[in-house]
């Protein structure tokens, strides 16, 4: 038996872990298939001195596409996955290709993670392309993925409460039956010294507290969305996926922190047993 096929479409670095280099490692080592696409290909994130690589040109990145379509991937895959676009052109591509997969592979389900910004740096990608991800990608995700920020951003409102989120879910216009989760969200009954998690779907609300470590790292929401797809793909329930994912996302970046390395670390081998338990 063949194992679940995801596509992800997202950035790739040469150091650190973000984007696809973050996402790709764990899915795999649960046991799915993935074919990476990337929409960027920099050295690193733009946290450092210098940054090398650019954006994947339109016709190079529709190439990439083209080919996907010739070995039938979209009829294949199970999950489709989107994060870090770069571009506007690129993002245009991006909504036109899901679109594609979905109407022809009807059982596909596809997570966004639309990255675009977060409360330290504010909102890092055009707004044009943000208004792509809210107006094209979201209403054909059947599960979103955006931190607190993005939700903000995209419906328009303040995130503090319960009550804000349900109203928030409601304007993200997601596809029927869609499920969305909020994650980074620090709400005013919030535990102290916690994040949390809040999935909001045709089931009902469900919330997932975690305690917030004092280190922050790029890449953290990519390999957060990537550990759900694994567990997803490994047939558990979105609930346990999201914890799964909380608790190992934490763990690698507790290793990374303890160890004084400025990215997400994904070679501990407490994390990598877990990722093979799946």
């Amino acid at each position: 038996m063949k194992p679940p096929l995801v596509i992800s479409i997202q950035s790739q670095v040469v150091h650190g872990h973000v984007g696809n280099s973050a996402a790709v490692f764990p899915m795999q080592a649960a046991g799915l298939e993935v074919a990476a696409i990337p929409t960027v290909i920099f050295s690193n994130t733009p946290d450092y001195p210098t940054l090398r690589g650019a954006p994947l040109p339109p016709a190079l990145f529709a190439d990439l596409l083209l080919g996907a379509d010739e070995r039938g991937l979209p009829q294949r895959a199970t999950w489709l996955m989107t994060g870090y676009i770069g571009s506007v052109e690129v993002g245009r591509l991006v909504a036109e290709f899901v679109a594609r997969c979905k109407a022809a592979n009807p059982g596909l389900r596809y997570l966004c993670d639309p990255v675009m910004g977060d409360h330290g740096p504010g909102l890092y990608v055009p707004a044009e392309l943000a208004g792509i991800m809210r107006d094209r990608l979201l209403p054909l995700a059947d599960l979103a993925t955006p931190n607190s920020f993005e939700l903000g951003h995209l419906t328009g409102r303040v995130i503090t409460g319960m009550t804000d989120l349900q109203a928030a879910a409601a304007d993200l216009r997601m596809a029927p039956g869609a499920t969305l989760v909020a994650t980074g969200c620090v709400l005013d009954d919030s535990p102290a010294d916690h994040l949390e998690s809040v999935i909001l779907g045709p089931g009902g609300a469900s919330r997932h507290p975690t305690r917030r470590l004092p280190v922050a790292m790029p890449g953290t929401g990519d390999l957060f969305s990537g550990l759900i797809v694994a567990s997803l793909g490994k047939g558990r329930s979105l609930p346990q996926a999201v914890e799964m994912a909380q608790d190992l996302t934490s763990a690698a970046l507790a290793h990374a922190d303890r160890i004084g390395a400025n990215e997400v670390v994904l070679s501990e081998p407490g994390f990598r047993a877990a990722l093979l338990a799946l």
